[in-house]
């Protein structure tokens, strides 16, 4: 009766819905930490039933093989006390009979053992079916709790982002439109901070020694290429002076020549 109470209540736990019951809550949230705290306790205590199953199944399998072995036990005895009354027989002992009625008696041991081999056979499988199931449910069961706290961690994020777009909702209705400068100004600078917060922990969460050490090799490398354009610069200027100066001696050389002629 508390095999098949435990099993009915598996199957009920495995079968529930969990989005059913999330439908009949109020609290979506509150119901699902119920639903896993009851699930951990009965899949704590369908383990302790299922283990006590199957204890109780391997006795009766070990009881089974133990028949078993008497069985043919019996039967070897009845055997070798048979060619002993044979053998005892074929010389004319009058002991014969008496290995006779030995072999007789091992045989109705053989046959005791078999039957009561054949008894637990019905037993053992239905106790076999009984566990196979109780297994299953329970795999279903710990499935069933993963979806729950699935669902739990879905429905808590949902939870808080709705509850953020409703006060960003709330804000806005709140806004003076025929006073942009008042609330605006504070609803803006509100965003202002917020985002300055985020902009500082995605900062901090950078600055790890790979990235300091990243940055430096970037910040050594600008500096190279600012010296590099520097120098490229003082180059230009220099080529551009020195054209300059080519130039007016090539113009003083002409108007000297100008002049004596």
């Amino acid at each position: 009766m508390s095999k098949q109470s435990i099993l009915g209540r598996i199957a009920q736990l495995a079968r529930a819905n969990v989005n059913a019951l999330l439908d009949q809550a109020e609290d979506p949230a509150k119901m699902l930490d119920q639903l896993v705290r009851d699930y951990t306790n009965s899949i704590a205590e369908a383990e302790q039933a299922i283990a006590q199953t199957i204890g109780n199944l391997r006795m009766q399998e070990q009881d089974y093989q133990e028949d078993v072995r008497a069985s043919q036990d019996w039967g070897r005895k009845a055997l070798a006390a048979s060619q002993k009354a044979d053998q005892l027989r074929g010389e004319g002992s009058s002991d014969a009979d008496k290995f006779d009625n030995l072999a007789k008696v091992a045989l109705s041991k053989q046959m005791q053992a078999e039957s009561e081999a054949r008894s637990a056979e019905p037993g053992i499988r239905s106790q076999t079916e009984v566990v196979d199931k109780l297994k299953g449910g329970l795999d279903t069961m710990k499935q069933k709790l993963d979806e729950l706290k699935s669902k739990r961690s879905e429905l808590i994020a949902r939870q808080k982002t709705a509850q953020a777009q409703s006060q960003v909702h709330d804000a806005i209705k709140s806004i003076d439109i025929m006073d942009p400068t008042s609330e605006i100004g504070r609803f803006e600078e509100k965003i202002r901070r917020e985002e300055a917060k985020v902009l500082g922990q995605q900062e901090l969460a950078a600055s790890s020694l790979d990235a300091q050490f990243e940055a430096l090799e970037n910040h050594d490398r600008d500096i190279e290429i600012e010296a590099r354009l520097a120098e490229l610069k003082r180059g230009q200027q220099q080529a551009v002076t020195s054209g300059q100066q080519q130039s007016a001696v090539t113009d003083g050389t002409v108007d000297a020549e100008v002049v004596d002629r």
